[in-house]
């Protein structure tokens, strides 16, 4: 089983020469977040162990810095099965789900759980410029399964690197 898939600054000012010495701490900050990011895009398999490690260390800020920065998509798609047992719940339940990068993101810097997404099955296809990821996952939350399916990436290399543009996947979660 392949796993796949961290940046903070906070400073305050006081004095000037307080200030001048939090300045380059700041720059020093900045330069290694820079690193973190571009050491995360080097290439596919690096953005898929950034999102399993920034998911895995509730690091929202590094996960979000693994997309692109405007557009791109986030589909949650629920299993016939699973979207026939929402659908006994309520009959509001949507079998597509748009979400986004930003929220889950904020769940994982917020969630005090256990998070471990697993990964398998992993295909990988690229020309270089733009890739597609498939895999098969589990996304386990304090060792206990919460969800399974097929999750398919498509990612571009800008001149930043590799950014995630879009998720798509099905969604068998556990019974409840």
């Amino acid at each position: 089983m392949k796993r796949v898939a961290r940046p903070t600054l906070a400073i305050l000012a006081l004095l000037f020469a307080g200030a001048h010495l939090r300045h380059a701490a700041a720059a020093d900050g900045a330069s290694a977040t820079s690193a973190t990011i571009a050491a995360d895009s080097v290439d596919v398999q690096h953005v898929m162990d950034a999102y399993h490690d920034a998911v895995a260390s509730h690091d929202g800020a590094r996960l979000a810095a693994l997309f692109l920065p405007k557009g791109g998509a986030w589909l949650n798609v629920l299993s016939d099965q699973a979207y026939a047992l929402a659908r006994a719940k309520s009959a509001d339940a949507v079998k597509v789900r748009v979400g986004s990068y930003a929220d889950f993101a904020q769940l994982v810097s917020t969630a005090k759980a256990d998070f471990n997404p697993t990964h398998s099955h992993v295909q990988m296809s690229s020309d270089g410029t733009i890739a597609s990821v498939y895999f098969d996952f589990v996304f386990l939350i304090d060792g206990t399964e919460q969800n399974r399916g097929s999750e398919a990436w498509q990612l571009v290399k800008g001149s930043e690197g590799w950014r995630i543009a879009a998720i798509t996947y099905s969604s068998n979660p556990r019974r409840q």
